[in-house]
């Protein structure tokens, strides 16, 4: 059987990477958010404890999915461009051969 972990941390390094491999600090910021969210409110509910404000929980869930958000936003605009540089190459290179 192989281990598995080395697959887990490859996945979790691309989950927290944006489209050029880089460390997205957004994608990290709102995954951490995210998951103390669903932590705090797991707990709250299984332990008898005194409510979660809910402005707290409207804060960090605003957070969360305002980073996830953006990064999203982030990787459209980044293929965008991608596509506008080229199709500027292309025409370049089209205008070069029929100069020839």
């Amino acid at each position: 059987m192989t281990n598995p972990i080395p697959k887990i941390l490859e996945w979790l390094h691309k989950l927290a990477s944006d489209e050029n491999g880089s460390p997205s600090s957004k994608r990290v910021i709102g995954i951490l958010s995210s998951l103390a969210l669903i932590f705090v409110l797991i707990y709250s509910s299984l332990h008898e404890t005194k409510p979660v404000n809910d402005t707290i929980v409207n804060a960090v869930a605003l957070l969360a999915f305002g980073c996830l958000g953006l990064s999203s936003v982030d990787k459209f605009t980044a293929i965008k461009k991608q596509i506008k540089e080229a199709t500027s190459n292309k025409a370049e290179d089209v205008s070069e051969n029929t100069q020839n």
